[in-house]
Parts: structure tokens; sequence; C-alpha cells
């Protein structure tokens, strides 16, 4: 496989980057996953976008975008693949061991991995653990993704694809690498960015396409909807079967299956929309 660092195609059994560089030491990063399908990336303009805007919040250079489509561009033509995972990743660059930064340049590192298409319908937990929606990290995409990492253990433990947060007031927020919907009487909703989720770029388009209203949700909201769905950039709309021990069994439903429906066919429309 071939993958873009800091100006150019490697291969990536040879590729390096510094046992100092920031991202590695202290998880001072950002980074973006973008779905591709037969070499063509979707929606990048909107996660360039975002890159740019966790780059601001965590203080660090904007983005050089031209470079980073070039090196998209470049990636994904060295490595032809039905459908892959695109993760473009940003980081301070080399620097002191502590939280300092140091004066080097940025690192940028676009790589490609195959992946599969996901099952329609999927298991998630709850865990004991908070978001902070008033975090200095609050969303923004960054790298420090060691409490995401713990979480989906947790998740895989208990035959689980995803875990589950509520903030630090007791709302429903997100999942370590997916926004959450639920369905009650009919209607879609989710929880606004100002609960501390990630602004998810598949969450973005589902809300404009689907028009589901962004609702403040208690936790407890999983023990009484109707239906449950996640939203993510490999996951699309994918229907929740069971909530810890909650079982959904006419999973998709109606409302979550009209809704994966919509955003197949408007993101098979347009590739950026």
């Amino acid at each position: 496989m071939k993958l873009w660092l800091d100006g150019g195609l490697q291969d990536s059994d040879s590729a390096r980057v510094s046992v100092f560089d920031h991202g590695l030491t202290v998880g001072d990063g950002i980074f973006e996953s973008v779905k591709t399908v037969d070499g063509r990336p979707f929606a990048l303009t909107r996660h360039l976008d975002r890159l740019v805007r966790s780059a601001r919040g965590l203080g660090l250079p904007d983005p050089d975008l031209d470079e980073v489509r070039r090196a998209c561009a470049a990636v994904l033509d060295a490595n032809p693949l039905p459908l892959g995972r695109l993760r473009i990743t940003c980081t301070a660059g080399r620097g002191p061991l502590g939280s300092d930064r140091g004066e080097h340049r940025p690192t940028l590192v676009v790589a490609l991995g195959e992946t599969s298409r996901r099952p329609d319908a999927t298991a998630v937990i709850t865990v004991p653990w908070t978001r902070n929606e008033r975090g200095a990290l609050t969303g923004l995409k960054t790298t420090s993704y060691a409490e995401n990492v713990l979480a989906l253990a947790r998740a895989r433990a208990r035959d689980a694809s995803e875990a589950l947060f509520a903030n630090t007031v007791g709302q429903l927020c997100e999942g370590t690498g997916s926004n959450v919907f639920v369905v009650l009487d009919g209607e879609i909703h989710t929880p606004p960015v100002a609960s501390g989720c990630l602004p998810g770029i598949t969450r973005a388009l589902t809300v404009e396409w689907t028009g589901a209203k962004e609702t403040d949700l208690p936790l407890e909201v999983l023990e009484r909807a109707d239906e449950v769905f996640l939203t993510s950039t490999l996951r699309d709309v994918q229907a929740v079967r069971r909530v810890d021990g909650r079982e959904l069994p006419d999973a998709p439903g109606p409302v979550t299956a009209k809704a994966a429906r919509i955003f197949a066919e408007r993101a098979a429309d347009d590739l950026d929309p």
C-alpha cells in the first residue's frame, strides 16, 4: 500500500514518523475519516471544512487543503479499492516530550484502508463514563481517542459494535465513533451539538435529508424509543437491534429503513453534497 507522508507517496511498510511527533507523545493532532467508493471520496469538502475547524479549535495551523486534496487523489489512485476508509491525519509535528509544542512544521499523513459494508442492524451498549459538553476538545475531531478505545473494547466484550455516552448532565450524547438518533412517535430526534457530541458529517446530512429534530434527550430515552439508529462515515444509517439488555427485534424499523433509503439515494446522486 502507498500512503502520503509530508509531501509525497511512500510505501506504508517503510514510511516513518518521528518518535517525538506530538501526535504520538500527547495526542496533539486532528483527523478525518472519509468513505471512498470505487476510488472516489464521499463528502470530501465537508470533511475538509471540519478538518480546518478542528485545527483552529486545537490551535494548529490551517491545513493546506490543496495539498490534502492532492494527497487524497494520489493515495486513491495508487490503491484502487471498491470500498475504503481514507484517513487524513494532521499533527503538531515534532515537539518536546511534554505538553509544550515545538517549532517544527506539522505532520500530514493520508492513508487508505479497505473496509466492507456494515450490517443493516447492530447492538450497542451504554457506558458509565461521560462526555464533557464543556471540555476544551468538545466538537473537535482530535487524535485523543483513548477514551473511545476503552469504551469500544467494553462494547466488543459484550457482543456489541458501539458504546453510547451520556454527557455530564445525563443527556444522550454520542457513540465512540458515531452519532445516535431515536424515533419517538414517528419522529426522528438526535442530540444537538450543544450536548457535546461531535458534529458528524453523516449526522448533518441525515438531519438535512430526513428533517430530523435536534432535541435534548435524557439517556433513558433509549429505554423507550420506538427505533434507534446510528450514523457515521462507514455506517451511513445503521439500525440498532439491541441496547444493553433491551431488544428491538424488528430493527430496522420503518422510519429507520426510510432514513437509510433516503441517505443511500441522495448520497448516490451527489458524492460531494
